[in-house]
């Protein structure tokens, strides 16, 4: 019910910004791109999809020679529209991708493993990127004012963000399903779904452990890919912009980049942050001295190419759920 209210009241939010700066302007401004433009903006985020694809194949080890990268690309890809699609806090794709992977001869166990650390080193690109965006902004726009106070105000969040993340490679290192086995054991909770897995728990542990303790160099590499993967977010700012007319500096489109990949971040519980990502969207253009048309025509050329991705990402899951069921009947 709650998430039906917010998704409302998101979709009532961005017909209200789309009504107040008028459908006339925005629809002039849009058509004014051409097919050539619309194509164009969707090649930063295709670069990010690749980029993001080879940071989770790294995590895969020796695993990931069996699987063709396009196989890989698309598992993702289709583990993402999951998690674009439905409240689960950008997390509930991530099981689907390790079933997908299992179907390509990879174990379960190291399946599971390679998604952990992989959302892992993603969160920490994302934080970086984040972080280099905030001081960019602080740079940029200054201290004082709303503009200032909202920057200030993300700065202490990722803070408890980058503690969290910390924590959570901690209790990763030292046995995270393990951990929480034990915790429910202790409150009287037995779940008998986890409780026949608990040898796979351990294992999948101490595959996870060991990648961190042995494969440092993976992990760099995976970070690193990932923190290019956000930069193309900056890209495709640069690239929207200046489809649409305007003049952008490199600095400015990564400070936008990463504040508004903070705004979608921080609005996980609203189905698609619609409307939070809109009007945060609009409210980021216009600090960096754009008008309000430039910066709902933005907002809207984001989701629609979010919605391209979700149909990309639906024909993948299609296309791999296909070549499961064949490889269930020739069994």
């Amino acid at each position: 019910m709650l998430k039906a209210a917010l998704l409302i009241l998101g979709a009532l939010t961005l017909s209200a910004l789309v009504w107040h700066i008028g459908i006339g302007r925005i629809y002039d401004a849009v058509t004014q791109l051409g097919p050539a433009a619309m194509v164009l903006i969707l090649l930063p985020s295709l670069l990010m999809y690749v980029l993001e694809a080879y940071g989770w194949r790294v995590t895969l080890g020796t695993w990931a020679n069996g699987v063709p990268f396009w196989r890989i690309l698309a598992i993702r890809t289709a583990g993402e529209v999951v998690n674009m699609t439905t409240p689960t806090a950008y997390v509930g794709g991530e099981p689907l991708k390790a079933y997908l992977l299992n179907r390509q001869g990879v174990p379960l166990v190291e399946g599971l493993a390679s998604v952990v650390t992989a959302k892992t080193t993603m969160t920490v690109a994302q934080i970086l990127f984040i972080l280099a965006g905030i001081g960019l902004g602080f740079w940029l726009l200054g201290s004082g004012g709303s503009a200032g106070q909202t920057i200030t105000a993300g700065l202490v969040s990722v803070g408890l963000l980058l503690f969290g993340v910390g924590a959570f490679v901690i209790v990763q290192r030292h046995g995270m399903f393990s951990w929480i086995l034990n915790m429910l054991r202790r409150i009287g909770l037995r779940i008998q779904f986890l409780e026949v897995r608990e040898q796979q728990l351990i294992e999948l542990d101490r595959t996870i452990a060991g990648f961190y303790s042995h494969q440092r160099q993976a992990f760099l590499l995976s970070t690193g890919l990932f923190l290019l993967g956000w930069l193309a977010e900056a890209l495709e700012v640069y690239v929207m912009v200046l489809c649409m007319g305007q003049s952008i500096a490199v600095l400015p489109a990564v400070a936008i980049g990463a504040l508004s990949v903070f705004i979608k971040g921080g609005t996980f519980f609203i189905p698609g942050s619609l409307g939070a990502q809109d009007a945060g969207n609009l409210f980021l253009l216009s600090a960096f001295g754009y008008g309000e048309v430039t910066g709902i025509t933005f907002a809207l050329l984001r989701r629609f190419r979010e919605f391209v991705w979700i149909a990309l990402g639906l024909g993948c899951l299609a296309l791999m759920t296909k070549g499961a069921d064949h490889s269930l009947s020739r069994k």
